[in-house]
């Protein structure tokens, strides 16, 4: 897939807010410090769409970045940073909970995980939180380009024996670095576009 334009289309803290199209919309999830921000301008292969910050918690709001005017990379507040208080947490959970109940263009959840790391509680708690509502999801190990190679399939295993993933979902290996993974993933977001024409 080649990327042509993008553009940050909409920022929404409720429903009323979202895109009033039935364009196909890919969720992205993390903790704060993951690298949502990279994985973005790495997948649309620009320099600074997502803005990158050094204070993690920045993203706020639900973030619609429209691509090819064909579909949605939805950007969401990280959890699990001890900086944003509880009271703005439990804000950010509801608004996440509220896009997730009902929200018929989704078609796949990006939940990203670091992968120099093993599965944090917050990483497994959001799985199985997605997992109620029965969307499909793609695990992506973030950074690894910091993990030698020799190390990637013994760090891969451990991943994916903590996720213990059901049927369906997957995991890519991402290096916003070295670009490792984008293809992967453009590829599954075509296949799940495809599907739903």
């Amino acid at each position: 897939m080649k990327i042509n334009d993008v553009d940050l289309a909409v920022t929404a803290v409720r429903r009323s807010q979202y895109p009033e199209t039935n364009l196909p919309e890919f969720l992205l999830v993390g903790r704060s410090n993951v690298g949502k921000s990279s994985f973005i301008n790495t997948i649309v292969a620009r320099k600074n769409i997502a803005r990158i910050s050094s204070r993690p918690g920045k993203t706020q709001t639900l973030n619609f970045y429209i691509v090819n005017q064909a579909f949605y990379l939805v950007d969401v507040p990280g959890y699990g940073y001890a900086a944003v208080d509880k009271k703005q947490q439990q804000k950010f959970g509801m608004m996440i909970e509220e896009y997730l109940e009902k929200r018929k263009p989704l078609k796949r959840v990006f939940m990203l995980v670091d992968f120099r790391h093993k599965a944090m509680e917050d990483d497994l708690i959001m799985y199985n939180f997605l997992k109620y509502y029965h969307i499909p999801v793609t695990i992506v190990a973030t950074k690894v380009d910091k993990i030698s190679s020799s190390k990637h399939e013994k760090t891969k295993k451990q991943l994916l024996e903590a996720f213990d993933l059901v049927m369906g979902d997957d995991m890519i290996l991402f290096s916003s670095i070295t670009k490792l993974g984008r293809e992967e993933v453009l590829n599954k977001i075509s296949s799940c576009m495809v599907e739903t024409i």
